[in-house]
């Protein structure tokens, strides 16, 4: 694709690196085929090439963000399945990241949505703010269909219960057991430890089973991903930052084999802090350091390698493979083959390269197409008839949860129970579970 920037704009480090990425499209389309929103709009300017159009015309005319190109940018889930698709390699996620920092910058939405967007900047990235909210949002369930759809969304999402703060999450050292293999961080987030804190416990409980010590690093914190998706570059670099001090000074210290993230869309966040600080000169090593060393938890498990099962596994498991995980880190063959080598029997979902729609914020921020994207991946996950679906990301957890009476559960979950974990608290009661953790010798004898 011909440019056409000035001098002076590509003397902008982000312009300049966008006209890059302008420049490798070659307006093939293949991108149209694995767009979520064009699979389902069908309007060319809701396909990454038709996106591209208007952010090169906005940036290059320097023009303000108009209503057109505000709600095309804001229908893009960031899923990057256009990545894995484009035969030319196309950046695109740093470039629809700067046109968000571009409209949010130059375009005044409307009250409502503005007062949306910075509840859930101020609230989700704030562990005691977001579980005040959340009792907020029980207590307004019953009053749920009165309320307009995005606020309706909102409280139809919360969980019915909202668990009190787990101890885990607190700064401390969680020794490995046995023979030390490794030092590892993990991010214990900032949502996640709010909506299911069973999550940050069965990764602790399977690393430090596998010989890994868990070090819960003191000023660690959200990674920026939620506010860096909404185009508010400055809180989110500040998150980012406050993660790479915590993280520099165990580094530095102790030392760290591994920063493990445990949500998906986090780990893409992390994993892009390099590029994120690639021109501030105090902690662009700093940052590109932290990058190198963030593994999505499967990525980490899968070079300590998993324990023998010690339950009766071998129950049908769909995987969802979250658009973070598959497209944002390029992680895929790890997840499948540990729930395989812990027992399970690993059933491939269709169209799994389509989001379900949760994306971040933006089952909150756009209801009406993620809820057509969840009702399509909830159709998928149920024609392979699971016990139980396994999947990387809290965010599709709560979104897929909303469509389906099948349990959902991460997939460390199941990991940690076919390796010695009690069984997550969704599967209890559920028939295809009900071996109550036998031993597998002891079942095998039966």
């Amino acid at each position: 694709m011909q440019t056409s920037f000035s001098l002076a704009q590509l003397a902008d480090a982000d312009t300049r690196e966008s006209e890059k990425i302008l420049r490798a499209c070659v307006h093939c389309g293949f991108c149209t085929a694995t767009c979520p929103t064009y699979v389902l709009l069908g309007d060319e300017l809701d396909s990454p090439r038709g996106r591209i159009y208007l952010i090169k015309d906005m940036l290059e005319n320097d023009r303000p963000a108009s209503d057109k190109v505000a709600k095309h940018i804001d229908r893009c889930l960031s899923c990057l399945s256009c990545m894995t698709t484009c035969p030319s390699g196309v950046d695109y996620m740093h470039l629809v990241d700067h046109a968000r920092v571009h409209v949010e910058k130059t375009y005044r939405r409307p009250p409502g949505e503005r007062l949306q967007r910075a509840l859930l900047a101020a609230v989700l990235p704030r562990p005691w703010l977001f579980r005040l909210s959340l009792i907020g949002a029980a207590a307004a369930r019953p009053f749920a269909r009165l309320l307009p759809d995005r606020l309706r969304t909102m409280v139809e999402l919360a969980p019915r219960r909202v668990p009190g703060p787990s101890p885990v999450d607190r700064p401390q050292v969680f020794p490995a057991e046995g023979t030390r293999r490794a030092r590892v961080a993990l991010l214990t987030g900032c949502a996640q430890q709010v909506v299911d804190t069973a999550i940050n416990e069965a990764t602790i409980r399977l690393l430090t089973r596998h010989g890994a010590e868990v070090v819960v690093a003191r000023g660690a914190g959200c990674c920026g991903a939620l506010t860096h998706h909404m185009g508010r570059r400055d809180p989110a670099h500040a998150m980012a930052l406050a993660n790479i001090r915590a993280w520099t000074r165990e580094i530095d210290g102790a030392g760290l084999d591994a920063i493990v993230i445990n949500a998906s869309g986090c780990g893409t966040t992390v994993k892009d802090y390099g590029h994120m600080f690639r021109e501030d000169a105090a902690w662009a090593a700093k940052a590109a350091r932290v990058s190198a060393l963030a593994k999505d938890v499967t990525e980490v498990m899968a070079d300590l390698g998993l324990a023998a099962p010690v339950v009766a596994t071998g129950q049908p498991i769909a995987y969802h493979s979250a658009c973070s995980m598959q497209h944002g880190q390029r992680v895929r063959t790890q997840p499948r083959a540990l729930l395989a080598a812990a027992g399970f029997e690993v059933r491939e979902v269709p169209e799994g390269h389509l989001c379900c729609g949760s994306a971040g914020t933006y089952n909150l921020l756009q209801p009406a197409i993620a809820r057509d994207l969840r009702d399509r991946k909830v159709a998928n996950i149920e024609s392979v008839v699971p016990a139980a679906v396994a999947t990387g990301n809290v965010g599709c957890i709560t979104q897929i949860a909303s469509g389906t009476a099948i349990p959902i559960v991460h997939t460390v979950e199941l990991l940690d129970w076919a390796t010695g974990g009690p069984l997550p608290e969704r599967l209890a009661g559920r028939p295809e579970f009900a071996a109550e953790a036998r031993p597998v010798v002891a079942a095998a004898a039966e």
